[in-house]
């Protein structure tokens, strides 16, 4: 009996790898083409323009001078549910020091399932519809949860393929931060009121 089971599990996940094959090789066929992929540190996130939930052109540019967690998420993405709720804190932790994160929902499901899962989930940053085209800017979004911190230069300082832990992001995030023109002189003007 045991061995059954275990002869289906195996037999389940060759095809679901597969699957998963096809889908990758018939994009391939249908005129998807790779970018140069992002995400070494220094190299700089491409700018899109997408659409938000509330109907607002955004542009990852108007956030030039604050450190971005830019994430590209699904509604039926599991660990994306697990993240979502630590990206909400790190938003309202960090958001007075420059930071703002921002949802990209790259499934299909539509945009009323999506601002129904975006408000189940209680999220505090702005959403935005995802298009193929942006994933394939940042080196194909092959998996979700994908997540860029980039700095207030608008360079990346690291990315993260699937679930990570939340003091990873922290990290990042201080790092986003804590980097570019803006942060220095923010500390030089700091130490000139102290005098």
């Amino acid at each position: 009996m045991k061995r059954n089971v275990i002869v289906i599990a195996v037999v389940a996940a060759a095809v679901a790898l597969m699957l998963f094959a096809g889908v990758r090789m018939a994009r391939t066929r249908a005129g998807v083409v790779k970018l140069k992929p992002v995400g070494k540190n220094g190299t700089v996130a491409p700018d899109f323009e997408l659409k938000s939930l509330d109907g607002k052109q955004v542009r990852l540019s108007d956030f030039r001078g604050k450190a971005v967690l830019l994430n590209f998420w699904a509604t039926w993405c599991a660990p994306c549910k697990i993240e979502m709720p630590w990206f909400v804190d790190l938003q309202k932790q960090y958001a007075a020091q420059g930071l703002q994160v921002i949802g990209v929902a790259m499934d299909d499901s539509g945009e009323e399932t999506i601002a129904k899962f975006v408000k189940e989930m209680a999220v505090n940053y702005p959403v935005l519809i995802g298009k193929e085209a942006v994933g394939d800017a940042y080196g194909g979004v092959e998996f979700l949860p994908t997540t860029f911190i980039i700095d207030r230069r608008g360079k990346v300082v690291d990315r993260v393929f699937g679930l990570t832990g939340r003091s990873e992001f922290e990290d990042d995030i201080k790092k986003a931060l804590g980097s570019g023109t803006w942060a220095s002189t923010s500390a030089s003007a700091q130490q000139e009121t102290a005098r």
